[in-house]
């Protein structure tokens, strides 16, 4: 089935709700969320830097003529298959739509309709010539809320963890200002992500190989540049056609997004499907990591693409963990417990976690639990299955 994107405008909350569910059950990325159809500006914008193959809009509300809303939307993102959404059916409502350019007119209940629709789309583009060639495996960004949350060791032990079973992983380093992946992962590299970004005219997989390094079996690492050679900022068209070129060749793209929300992890979250917010229980790490969320959803980041992750986490909290879900906003996807003497001793001997170790045993399940494997699988089974 062709992966394809969505691009979503919906207004109505039961237009709204029912979109969601049907597109949860299946395996189509919603790469754009927007909630305010009045905002037409701001949509097309966001549409035009996405470019996704479905745009579902909510017409209940549309008081124009649908023909300059649907040109807009192709003017933006190209050619996307326009799904209108209405809450009932009515003649003349979609006699406008057909005539204005619209491909499907759909109304409650949208599952089987909306379901039907997309997977025709998805055997169209499939059967195009080269239409199954877009997409790669799954990406995921790691950012910590400030600094020092552990987000760079979590995503480096991620990786090592998913290419232990055979997984075809990049782990890219996007933090330019500290850039600690090399140093976690021991890899020694001439090259950095700003080689790539410096040679785009002539980035293929043979100049792409020849940038990546092994420092982990099974993981392919492009590192950040080394101190002070990082004051060129990529531009932000840069970051996303390195991403967008890399994805398809991995199984796994992971992605260090360094510390808080800049606007390069901004951008780069715009190539990627999920994003881990790494936090501790800090008053400090909590409050920006409560920003973070608020940042991405106000800018139509799905709250579902987002993955709280709490690190650190003692023994007993001296907070219900319903508690902290309430004040952030999201629900705890994971916690990672506190083991400090193992992680400082694995450092100073330059070695990666050992996995018999308990920090280890839960950072293993921790991946187990992202890339949605059965977790007797990813801890010494002898075949690796998915869930999805």
């Amino acid at each position: 089935m062709y992966p394809l994107t969505i691009g979503l405008a919906i207004e109505n909350r039961e237009l709204w709700e029912q979109a969601q569910a049907t597109l949860g059950a299946l395996p189509f990325r919603v790469i754009v969320e927007h909630q305010d159809v009045g905002d037409v500006s701001n949509f097309m914008d966001r549409l035009e830097r996405m470019r996704p193959d479905v745009v579902l809009v909510d017409i209940s509300g549309w008081k124009e003529p649908l023909e300059g809303l649907v040109s807009s939307i192709r003017a933006a993102a190209g050619d996307p298959m326009i799904v209108a959404l209405n809450t009932h059916a009515e003649a003349d409502a979609i006699l406008s739509s057909m005539r204005a350019g619209v491909n499907e007119y759909l109304y409650p209940p949208l599952q089987d309709t909306l379901r039907k629709a997309l997977e025709k789309r998805s055997a169209e583009r499939s059967r195009r010539p080269g239409g199954g060639t877009k997409s790669g495996g799954k990406s995921i960004g790691f950012l910590s809320a400030k600094g020092g949350c552990g987000a760079t060791t979590l995503v480096c032990h991620v990786a090592a963890e998913l290419g232990r079973l055979n997984h075809r992983v990049l782990l890219t380093d996007l933090d330019l200002d500290a850039g600690m992946v090399a140093f976690i992962t021991k890899t020694k590299s001439m090259y950095s992500i700003l080689d790539a970004v410096n040679n785009l005219h002539r980035l293929d997989i043979s100049y792409w190989k020849a940038l990546v390094s092994n420092g982990i079996p099974g993981v392919e690492i492009i590192a950040s540049p080394l101190a002070l050679a990082a004051k060129q900022s990529p531009r932000d068209d840069q970051v996303r056609q390195v991403l967008s070129f890399a994805r398809p060749h991995y199984d796994w793209t992971l992605v260090d997004l360094g510390r808080s929300l800049s606007r390069m992890g901004m951008v780069s979250l715009e190539e990627i499907d999920e994003a881990c917010l790494v936090t501790t229980l800090e008053v400090p790490a909590l409050h920006q990591c409560k920003q973070i969320i608020q940042t991405l959803l106000d800018s139509g980041y799905g709250k579902n693409r987002v993955k709280l992750v709490l690190n650190r986490s003692p023994k007993r909290l001296d907070i219900a963990p319903s508690e902290l879900e309430k004040m952030l906003g999201l629900p705890i996807f994971f916690m990672i417990p506190n083991d400090y003497p193992e992680l400082y001793e694995t450092y100073a001997e330059g070695r990666m976690l050992n996995r018999n170790s308990e920090l280890g045993r839960q950072i293993a399940k921790f991946a187990a639990k992202l890339a949605n494997i059965e977790e007797e699988k990813a801890t010494g089974g002898a075949k690796k299955r998915f869930l999805f």
